[in-house]
């Protein structure tokens, strides 16, 4: 694969779960991946044995935002973005009339408002055939107690990203990759066992398999996504 053809992808949130699993599989496919989180030293770590890019500062942050682009300059452009961070706001989890307007004001932006703000900024970027795929949740449009801040800011990032593919003619997906073990998932949980989740790992391979097939941009949930049965 000659650098022309190597692909390029930006995943935020990249440290840990979801973002993490993805970014070491398109790695180890040859794409050049760029990531980013909010703690350094963790992020180091998490892709240290991988040819993975990390880029460590916070979404919400317009100059981090603008980092990240520089660093898509450098690679000539974007074949996917992959809008992954996010907060579950102040914890433990709370019913919507326990948040401070501040905090209401945090998880939109962070969850939705910034991930609008980086497309904005990378749309003239993304190369002919560029897809952007926003990490949903069932909590956006099911209705669960102590999760409707966070269900509503991925409901924002669904209606966001849609749109946007809508405006820009690119391939655009909100995916729902259901319950997974990850860290932010344990932190909604507080001493529970989740073990029986399953690995965000499990959730890759539905997800490389619509980006292989390119159906029509939309909300799709990640269990009825058949992965791509190897060659």
């Amino acid at each position: 694969m000659t650098p022309e053809q190597t692909p390029h992808a930006l995943i935020t949130g990249g440290s840990s779960g979801l973002g993490l699993a993805l970014g070491r599989a398109l790695d180890g496919l040859g794409w050049t991946v760029v990531t980013d989180a909010r703690d350094a030293d963790r992020l180091a770590g998490a892709i240290a044995d991988t040819d993975v890019r990390g880029i460590p500062g916070d979404v919400a942050d317009a100059n981090h935002r603008r980092d990240l682009a520089a660093h898509v300059d450098d690679l000539g452009g974007l074949d996917l973005l992959v809008l992954n961070a996010s907060t579950l706001g102040p914890l433990p989890m709370r019913p919507l009339h326990d948040y401070a307007p501040g905090d209401v004001g945090e998880v939109l932006h962070t969850n939705a408002g910034a991930h609008a703000a980086l497309l904005a900024v990378l749309a003239p970027r993304l190369r002919p055939g560029a897809a952007v795929v926003g990490i949903s949740s069932d909590a956006a449009v099911q209705h669960y107690p102590t999760w409707g801040l966070y269900g509503a800011s991925k409901a924002a990032l669904d209606h966001l990203v849609l749109t946007f593919g809508a405006e820009a003619g690119h391939a655009a997906y909100a995916v729902d990759p259901g319950d997974m073990r990850t860290p932010m998932h344990q932190d909604a949980f507080p001493g529970e066992d989740i073990g029986d989740r399953p690995l965000p790992e499990s959730v890759v391979p539905r997800l490389l398999a619509l980006l292989e097939r390119r159906p029509p941009s939309g909300r799709y949930v990640a269990a009825d996504i058949a992965p791509a049965v190897p060659a």
